[in-house]
């Protein structure tokens, strides 16, 4: 684990890879954080992302493809925390203790292992107000952006 790494939710992923709103500050935010350590589960959630946004018309199959080109490339330099029975427990807690879905406490679990449970002065980028809220209560710091 080093300064530069933080822990990134999917949410915030996205727009570093599809132009959207807040495209321009995850790209900076990975410049920064050039080796982002994720959950095990992200590499479905951007997809899952990505099929939305093919489904709503925000993106066409052309853009897709470049998306999944820096997926593969993103990939290719994360850190992923795998699906250990210490993030299942721990994230089996986390609803109740901070109301976050399925999906994002196994995210904030995930973090929590990656810090060695000490979450102090660590970065967590994420889109997602509850989770952000939780990791904030976790004692992350948490980055986000419009």
């Amino acid at each position: 684990m080093t300064a530069s790494q933080a822990f990134w939710d999917s949410s915030a992923l996205v727009p570093a890879l599809v132009r959207q709103t807040g495209s321009r500050r995850a790209r900076q935010l990975l410049r920064v954080h050039p080796k982002p350590v994720v959950c095990w589960l992200t590499l479905v959630e951007l997809n899952s992302a990505l099929a939305r946004l093919i489904r709503e018309g925000a993106l066409e199959l052309p853009g897709r493809a470049v998306a999944l080109r820096q997926v593969a490339a993103l990939e290719a330099v994360w850190v992923e925390v795998s699906p250990t029975i210490e993030v299942r427990t721990l994230a089996a807690e986390l609803p109740y203790k901070y109301n976050l879905r399925a999906a994002d406490a196994v995210q904030l679990a995930s973090a929590l292992v990656w810090s060695g449970g000490r979450p102090r002065g660590r970065a967590l980028v994420t889109l997602d107000e509850r989770l952000a809220e939780a990791a904030r209560s976790s004692g992350f710091k948490v980055l986000s952006y419009p």
